[in-house]
């Protein structure tokens, strides 16, 4: 099995006494099926626990956390501590969820459900944890919560509703999960959501024990049976399974941080004496001349990132390192726009030791719509911005930048500014055809920086 093959079960129930007389062997099944991981969803407090303590055990499950919309009734006050409380107590806790709304069996007054929902999206929210939800009959007023709520991250689990609603849904940051009813012959309304979404915002799942695909509908589900979900969507989408495993698996990642290989040579690698880091693939920018939209290779270091990558990960990509000269911040993507990421790092770096360096576009300001250049004054010894460009018309169209004309004065701006905080400031430029790098150097100089020259098509 490649790992172009493996699959995640986004939601299962498999602390049920459904499974108690065959666990191992359901799990041998999941493991022969290409299951990598499965995501473990709590349904009240007790199960929310059970998940909890699988994760904990089994080295490829994560758990949700929540309170099922049936059980809303029975929420106190004491119910959203312990829930909070299991979402801290691992790293293998990684959403909050199943909640929801149930409007079809109505074991619970639907404003009672409602308040206990919002409840529990803002306790996600102040835990910066996406949400996994649970909405049957209630597509309306779902989606109306949802955007009150400003909810962006979260994945609409079981998805029953029409392609309508899946589009307003993937609209607002949101995945779509498809079960095993996708296999249903009756079920092409299913289908057409599958259809109409891109693969890029669907995830598969089995919710097992319910809701059994075909060949074995009828039986008890179980996560081996993800890969039958999986095969109807490639079916339906025109897409082979391998295709189907590698891009919801990727989604997982994006969604819930579960990450199935090591990326560590991917964050941190060496080029000569320097430790350069990877955290992020994502620019502000869309240069003409980047290396990336051909190959994503640099100096045989593949800097393709399978997810963005923590605050530990980094640190255990780091490990301690001897011998370096410096700690660059420089991967294949603006490493401040994750701004936060950065000074975390660097902080824990600095305080090894090491010297800081950054590598940056110079649009962070802009980015971030405030001068953040004094958050990184003590941390940062060396700065380099990409000029690039003597004028704006010539950035604008080497560049690509979102910002308009604003984006050539902000990176003028941000290395006249960053004298003010960083005791090192160098501006570079590439020897794109057509530059003229006289010009990019007498620029650099009005702006009090030296200008460092780098080949076009050499990097690193």
């Amino acid at each position: 099995m490649t790992n172009n093959s493996i699959l995640i079960d986004s939601h299962s129930h498999i602390y049920y006494r459904d499974y108690a007389g065959d666990f191992d062997a359901m799990l041998k099944r999941a493991e022969d099926a290409g299951v990598g991981a499965m995501l473990v969803v709590g349904t009240d407090i007790e199960s929310s626990r059970e998940s909890v303590e699988l994760a904990e055990k089994y080295p490829h499950m994560y758990a949700a956390v929540g309170v099922h919309p049936h059980d809303a009734g029975r929420v106190t006050e004491q119910c959203y501590d312990v829930i909070r409380d299991l979402a801290r107590s691992s790293a293998k806790v990684v959403a909050i969820g199943e909640i929801g709304l149930d409007f079809y069996r109505d074991h619970c007054p639907r404003d009672e459900q409602e308040k206990v929902f919002r409840r529990f999206l803002r306790l996600a929210n102040e835990l910066e944890m996406p949400v996994v939800i649970h909405d049957r009959d209630a597509h309306d007023l779902m989606l109306a919560i949802l955007r009150e709520e400003r909810v962006h991250r979260g994945v609409l689990h079981c998805f029953s509703g029409d392609a309508a609603m899946a589009a307003q849904a993937v609209d607002m940051g949101l995945y779509i999960s498809i079960p095993g009813t996708v296999t249903y012959p009756s079920n092409e309304a299913l289908r057409d959501v599958v259809r109409s979404v891109g693969i890029d915002r669907l995830l598969v799942e089995t919710d097992c024990p319910y809701l059994t695909p075909v060949p074995h509908r009828g039986k008890r589900n179980e996560p081996a049976y993800v890969r039958l979900a999986a095969e109807k969507v490639a079916e339906t989408k025109g897409l082979s399974l391998e295709d189907v495993a590698r891009i919801t698996t990727k989604n997982c990642r994006d969604l819930f941080g579960i990450r199935l290989w090591d990326q560590s040579t991917k964050i941190a690698y060496m080029i000569r004496n320097s430790l350069y880091l990877n955290i992020t693939n994502r620019c502000s920018n869309r240069c003409s001349f980047c290396a990336k939209f051909d190959d994503f290779t640099v100096k045989g270091h593949n800097l393709l990132l399978d997810g963005e990558p923590s605050f530990e990960e980094v640190m255990a990509a780091v490990g301690k390192p001897e011998g370096i000269d410096e700690v660059v911040f420089c991967g294949y993507g603006e490493s401040l726009i994750r701004l936060d990421l950065v000074k975390q790092v660097a902080t824990e770096l600095k305080g090894r030791g090491y010297r800081i360096r950054i590598n940056t576009d110079g649009q962070a300001n802009l980015v971030h719509q405030r001068n953040i250049l004094p958050e990184l004054a003590g941390l940062v010894d060396s700065i380099s911005v990409s000029l690039n460009a003597p004028d704006s018309d010539t950035y604008g169209r080497l560049c690509n930048t979102p910002f308009g004309a604003a984006g050539f004065e902000g990176v003028c701006d941000f290395i006249r500014t960053a004298r003010e905080y960083i005791p090192q400031v160098v501006a570079s430029a590439v020897t794109v055809p057509g530059v003229d790098i006289e010009a990019c150097r007498r620029l650099a100089e009005s702006l009090g920086v030296e200008l460092r020259v780098r080949e076009y098509s050499e990097v690193g």
